[in-house]
């Protein structure tokens, strides 16, 4: 069947989407960019906060429209499915089949049942990359086991449960194979992996054998959990070439009484300890975080002294965020104190603040000279487009353009002189060897 496949949420359930289209692509489906030239339209949702379900919902809504025409069969899976399932199938007629993650080890005889054609189990077949070749996320774990008070992943995801290591080498080589050459590590909480299979933190020792994958170029890691941040691994990754210095420290708050609250181990002195071991260990260190602004019983004192400590810390990338009420969450009970309206507002003082950090941290990269992966090239400017080793993909931290007299291959690496930057963007030449 022509199948048309849309994928949402975050980049781990990105991969779960190119195991599902790698199964369907060795069972003899083919996939088409227009939901109008699609006989069969699956839908990958995420769940995990109020505009995401709205998301999920409002692409389903869309997609019904087509099976009015040619499309003959539509099914909806992921995060809302597993979370939603049983209110979905009743208020949704117009779906097929809603496929919950708990259903994923029986997905392919699912599917055939759906789609008439023989399947591969699950996780057998070779993932169909849906990006850009030079660059795969290699999801190491699933589930989470942190039970953070305003969290819904462990009730949709389950448990941290780690993938063993020779699966993620083996997957990691055939990456590697197929062209890709940024490895990005991913799962709800890296610095957890290996907890559960190995009874000790194991991170390092992947990050060890992924390092000497021939073809990968850059590794970097996202979601770091600051109290699982050792010394130990920080040295080890100092170590490892293709490691790149990128610290993603979701942090959520800087409150001791909030982070209580949220159920967030770690302190100020805690995670100032951490900075400076990091960027004492590294020269070129990118701090990134995350913080919920508007979490019940925040105080204007307490987030005073949130701006107060990220203009001390002075993040290199930072992201913010309201605080989702999510139902079946320890946080849902709590005393909602904080309006939308002034949820808005502190989310609005806090990124204003992070956008003059995030100037004056690129100015000083002025002068300097970068590895850069270019990416594309402006048509109507000729300028060429790229990421820095401090800007992870899918555009949250920014981007290089710069100018060269010469072609340049997309997904190769070059070096680039800073000339200028803004809040964001970093602007520069090609450096000739």
């Amino acid at each position: 069947m022509k199948i048309g496949f849309v994928s949402l949420g975050c980049a781990k359930n990105l991969v779960d989407s190119e195991k599902i289209m790698g199964m369907l692509k060795e069972g003899g489906h083919e996939f088409v960019s227009k939901p109008s030239d699609a006989e069969a339209i699956i839908i990958n949702t995420c769940g995990f906060i109020q505009s995401a379900k709205e998301e999920a919902i409002n692409t389903i809504l869309e997609m019904a429209e087509y099976k009015k025409k040619n499309c003959k069969k539509l099914i909806v899976c992921g995060c809302l499915a597993q979370r939603y399932k049983e209110d979905l199938e009743k208020e949704m007629p117009e779906v097929d089949r809603f496929i919950a993650i708990r259903e994923y080890p029986q997905l392919h005889e699912i599917l055939k049942e759906e789609l008439q054609i023989p399947l591969h189990v699950y996780g057998k077949s070779e993932r169909l990359s849906s990006g850009k070749p030079w660059t795969a996320y290699l999801k190491i774990a699933e589930g989470c086991s942190n039970r953070c008070t305003y969290c819904a992943i462990p009730l949709i995801r389950g448990e941290n449960v780690s993938v063993p290591m020779e699966d993620l080498v083996e997957e990691a080589k055939d990456l590697a194979s197929k062209g890709v050459k940024e490895l990005v590590v991913i799962a709800q909480d890296t610095t957890k992996y290996g907890i559960d299979l190995y009874h000790r933190y194991a991170l390092l020792e992947l990050l060890e054998k992924l390092n000497e994958i021939n073809g990968i170029h850059w590794i970097r890691i996202l979601y770091m959990y600051p109290d699982e941040i050792s010394d130990e691994l920080i040295e080890g990754m100092k170590k490892l070439d293709k490691v790149l210095p990128y610290f993603d420290i979701p942090m959520q708050h800087s409150d001791a009484r909030m982070l209580k609250l949220m159920n967030r181990r770690g302190d100020e002195h805690t995670v100032r300890q951490l900075i400076k071991k990091i960027r004492d260990t590294f020269e070129d260190a990118t701090l990134r975080t995350t913080y919920i602004v508007g979490f019940p019983t925040e105080s204007k004192q307490d987030f005073d002294k949130l701006c107060d400590f990220v203009k001390e810390i002075r993040w290199n990338k930072m992201g913010a965020f309201t605080y989702s009420i999510e139902e079946d969450t320890p946080a849902y009970d709590m005393e909602q104190t904080v309006s939308e309206e002034e949820k808005k507002e502190r989310l609005d003082v806090l990124m204003s603040l992070q956008s003059e950090i995030s100037y004056m941290n690129n100015r000083q990269l002025a002068g300097k000279t970068i590895e850069v992966l270019v990416e594309g090239k402006d048509g109507l400017s000729d300028k060429y487009v790229g990421r820095g080793r401090m800007h992870a993909p899918d555009d949250v931290d920014g981007i290089v353009v710069f100018t060269s007299m010469k072609h340049l291959e997309l997904g190769s690496f070059v070096h680039v002189k800073v000339n200028d930057a803004d809040e964001y963007d970093l602007y520069g030449e090609l450096e000739e060897a």
